[in-house]
């Protein structure tokens, strides 16, 4: 059995956000295997592959080394990179069945682009303890999934220093426990418009480096901020980051970024 790392959200090894994709299964193999094989790797995640008798169509699951989670946008990048990449499926899509309903992934030039739920946040009071944990004070707090946090500047994003076991125990009015954006508008100069962070202690990952549910958030929010539907973002993570697109169509949200595989390994189970 075979099982590929890919950088997701990356145009070169070694940036943007890896995530472990097995060889899809005939039949899902038991939840307590993938939990401990998914503990085994210690990646964000690790995606498994339900074939199914359409040969463009997969089951997808998704585990974190501490839980199932319900929606992971730069593994399911991954798995549609494994697939049209290093499967040749031919397809000019792939439709994954998951715990969030249908994701359609297609060739996007030399990247993909993803179609998933829209998250389009709500703007909220303040949260006890959320300025503490963070070791700064938000301008603004939006909840969807996720908090998110709006900061001054970019500088601002990029110094936070977080007490992760205090951000593990506050959600506010998110649907998440534990997992706090943190952004702000890029830097006149830079190439993108908004750079952001993603804490998430509250399912078992200090912090992310290229988060594609995350801007299933951020991508409505700032979309409605800058007047346009696309909205180009960096995931500012110490050592990685990713870039991602997102184009905001209505209930649905356009994620737009590169692959790259750097493992293939066999699994000797």
């Amino acid at each position: 059995m075979r099982q590929w790392t890919v950088d997701a959200f990356a145009s070169a090894p070694f940036m943007g956000n890896p995530a472990c994709v097995v060889e899809p299964f005939d039949e899902w193999p038991d939840a307590g295997w993938m939990q401990s094989l998914a503990k085994e790797n210690n990646q964000a995640e690790t995606a498994f592959l339900l074939r199914t008798a359409e040969p463009a169509r997969f089951g997808l699951r998704w585990f974190t080394p501490g839980m199932e989670v319900d929606l992971c946008g730069h593994a399911t990048l991954g798995s549609a990179h494994v697939l049209l990449s290093e499967l040749g499926l031919e397809a000019g899509a792939v439709t994954f069945d998951s715990r969030s309903g249908p994701l359609i992934v297609r060739r996007a030039g030399d990247g993909y682009e993803m179609d998933f739920p829209a998250d389009p946040p709500r703007r909220t009071g303040p949260v006890a303890g959320l300025a503490e944990a963070l070791g700064v004070e938000p301008v603004e707090v939006w909840a969807g999934r996720y908090l998110v946090a709006v900061l001054t500047d970019a500088a601002a994003v990029h110094a936070v220093r977080p007490d992760l076991r205090a951000v593990a125990a506050i959600q506010g009015e998110a649907g998440e426990l534990g997992q706090v954006i943190v952004c702000a508008a890029a830097d006149p100069a830079d190439a993108v418009d908004v750079v952001d962070r993603f804490f998430a202690p509250g399912c078992g990952v200090d912090e992310d480096p290229a988060t594609g549910s995350a801007h299933c958030i951020l991508g409505p929010l700032y979309a409605d901020r800058l007047g346009r539907s696309t909205v180009r973002f960096r995931q500012v993570f110490p050592g990685r980051g990713g870039d991602l697109e997102t184009e905001t169509r209505g209930d649905r949200v356009l994620l737009r970024g590169r692959a790259v595989t750097v493992i293939e390994s066999r699994l000797r189970l």
